[in-house]
């Protein structure tokens, strides 16, 4: 099959930070905002990645539409992922940045260990393609963990927060164009790292003024978000 996965732009990386808020947000909006509960909506929202993935899987090529439509879900699924284990079963930011880590590090080290590579430009395969979604829900859910813990356990706030998963970006961006560091692991680094900055942004525009965010709230920030993510899909 052709790769599946689309050429790293700089619109791949605006529609990746769209959909990592509509992660976060879309995530209060069903739970929160519409009353479904934590437990119903994970559910839900569980068995809709399920369905697209399923649809991904089947094609042999890169799809615009179905791809992203999977990369928004499995956003929210991996919000609802974090927010269960925290709010639900009690266990701290720090545990669970912990466990997505280090489970992260065990897809990409199995990966590695069978393809010799974790190259986005290379997914060919049906086991690739496995590990790259695999890899890629571990990201969503880490990064929601890591945002949180930075913006609300550390005490940092939103905009900080924000501030510094950004400027990690920019050093990333630095190292790969100033200093020629491998364009595989630079990949992987900022697609960890847009995952919180998409977290802190969300927040930020969605929670309200006294919760240390804008007041725009959950609705208004996904839908802006899923109009960007449309128009930017549509364009490709």
């Amino acid at each position: 099959m052709l790769n599946k996965v689309p050429e790293v732009t700089i619109v791949f990386w605006i529609i990746k930070v769209a959909a990592t808020t509509v992660g976060e947000t879309a995530a209060d909006f069903l739970s929160t905002t519409l009353h479904f509960g934590l437990i119903i909506t994970s559910y839900v929202m569980g068995a809709l990645f399920l369905i697209a993935l399923a649809v991904q899987l089947t094609r042999n090529r890169y799809v615009p539409a179905i791809y992203w439509t999977v990369v928004a879900l499995v956003s929210v699924v991996g919000t609802l992922v974090t927010d269960n284990l925290t709010d639900t079963f009690g266990i701290s930011l720090k545990t669970t940045s912990i466990v997505f880590a280090c489970a992260l590090a065990l897809v990409f080290l199995t990966w590695w260990l069978s393809e010799r590579t974790l190259s986005v430009h290379t997914i060919v395969t049906p086991k690739r393609e496995a590990f790259y979604w695999a890899a890629i829900l571990f990201t969503f859910a880490l990064g929601t963990a890591t945002g949180d813990l930075t913006a609300e356990a550390f005490g940092l706030g939103y905009g900080v927060s924000l501030l510094v998963f950004a400027g990690l970006i920019a050093l990333t961006a630095l190292a790969y164009y100033a200093f020629k560091i491998d364009g595989v692991l630079a990949f992987w680094i900022a697609y960890v790292l847009t995952r919180p900055l998409g977290a802190s942004t969300g927040d930020l525009l969605a929670q309200s003024p006294k919760d240390g965010g804008l007041g725009f709230g959950p609705t208004a920030v996904s839908a802006l978000c899923f109009a960007l993510m449309i128009g930017l899909t549509i364009y490709l």
